[in-house]
């Protein structure tokens, strides 16, 4: 049984990824992709809109001006530790300081890699020396963990140690701490420019199905989705996001660190899901958006109705990363003021493969709206409810890398993975 034609391959940055020309040159004319990154927005925004908020963590407020010096503080710190595509990890829970790193990671051209706070040594050793990070940060404790010494047991037993920093800490000795590296480089050297092409991301994926595998999406792959979010989830300048789902998982940075920049919005950052304070925040902040597995909409929708709320600025609840119902769906959008409840299928590879109708409220709860297949030259269809490959094409999806069999690179705009059809069409 054949497969898809095996594209070219092409040195990004120093990285070997796959490559299709063709394919790669019409995302460009379509305008998925383009010849600027994350970085330019960011300078973009501090100085047009300085004052805008970005994002809103507990009772701190980061708007565009601050979020930039600090990026660029931390930015520079960077630069002075390590070279350019460098990876640099991050264990951290839904804090600000996240973002700040996943943008000082990107204006230095390095790669940023978050990590789920959830995970323990194997899993944190496993990743770190398959990535090759150079720096890690870590809160010295949250939910009763202690990182910082986990993370000193983990770094002495790779082959290359990672720096390790310390947020939210009391700077315990051989430890540099986050709010250290955030003074003292304000006249340093002129900072690289990142290639748009080129890797900027690494996401660990839950290894169901094996091994854990690092997807590594690039500049563009991320600006073709947050695209696809604008047009079809309704996003305008001046929306907010309630950011619930882990800053680790694709479905929460992107909100979190993307959208703010790219599309305007405000992130208001939940480091605990807790639904009832999720109904207060959506309220005195006003969120029109959030994206989030079936038991946030569950419980979302149940503390909505215990506070007596109808979350009435409330435009789109993205629902996906489980089996979903489609009675939940319809019963969240007949209790809603205004908002659209749908549907959305996704992997970390391809974050929104599939998605509900905003203009069909049975579509939405029932289907993503269009059944179709990718175009594949070979490839035989399957029963429906049996195992085989799932097929995308689209202008930001994953191949493995050629040279290292536990990475996914985002580098030409078509991927398969293994699946079922009952877990793409509802």
């Amino acid at each position: 049984m054949g497969g898809p034609k095996v594209p070219q391959r092409r040195l990004i940055d120093g990285r070997w990824v796959r490559w299709d020309a063709d394919r790669a040159a019409g995302a460009y004319a379509h305008r998925w992709w383009v010849r600027r990154t994350l970085a330019d927005a960011l300078r973009e925004a501090a100085q047009s809109t300085p004052q805008r908020v970005a994002l809103v963590d507990a009772d701190q407020q980061l708007d565009c001006q601050e979020l930039h010096r600090q990026a660029m503080a931390l930015a520079q710190h960077l630069r002075s530790r390590m070279p350019a595509g460098s990876v640099v990890s991050f264990m951290l829970p839904n804090w600000h300081e996240a973002a700040v790193i996943y943008l000082a990671s990107t204006l230095a051209a390095m790669v940023a890699n978050p990590v789920l706070p959830s995970l323990r040594e194997h899993e944190l050793r496993f990743i770190l020396e398959d990535a090759g990070s150079r720096m890690i940060f870590a809160p010295a404790d949250f939910r009763g963990h202690d990182y910082t010494s986990m993370l000193r047991r983990v770094a002495a037993q790779l082959p290359s140690r990672p720096e390790v920093i310390e947020v939210r800490g009391q700077c315990p000795d051989g430890v540099s701490t986050f709010q250290s590296l955030l003074v003292g480089r304000e006249a340093a050297a002129p900072l690289p420019t990142a290639d748009p092409d080129a890797v900027r991301m690494i996401l660990y994926t839950s290894g169901t199905t094996g091994r854990p595998k690092g997807v590594l999406h690039n500049h563009n792959s991320i600006h073709a989705l947050i695209c696809q979010i604008r047009d079809h989830w309704m996003v305008e300048p001046g929306d907010g996001f309630l950011v619930a789902s882990p800053i680790a998982h694709i479905g929460g940075s992107i909100y979190a660190f993307e959208c703010p920049l790219l599309l305007g919005t405000t992130a208001v950052l939940l480091d605990r899901w807790d639904a009832d304070r999720a109904v207060q925040l959506m309220t005195s902040k006003r969120c029109t958006h959030m994206a989030g597995a079936t038991p946030f909409l569950e419980q979302l929708l149940a503390a909505a109705q215990r506070a007596g709320t109808r979350l009435p600025d409330l435009k789109f609840f993205v629902c996906g990363g489980a089996s979903v119902s489609p009675s939940l769906i319809r019963c969240a959008t007949d209790y809603f003021d205004k908002a659209v409840v749908t549907r959305v299928y996704g992997s970390t590879e391809v974050p929104a493969t599939t998605i509900g109708a905003p203009d069909s409220s049975a579509h939405a709860a029932a289907t993503d709206g269009r059944v179709g297949a990718a175009p594949t030259s070979s490839w035989l269809p399957v029963k429906f409810g049996c195992a085989g490959h799932r097929c995308w094409s689209a202008t930001g999806t994953p191949r493995t890398k050629p040279d290292l069999s536990t990475r996914k690179a985002i580098s030409a705009p078509e991927t398969s993975d293994i699946g079922s059809t009952t877990s793409i069409w509802w």
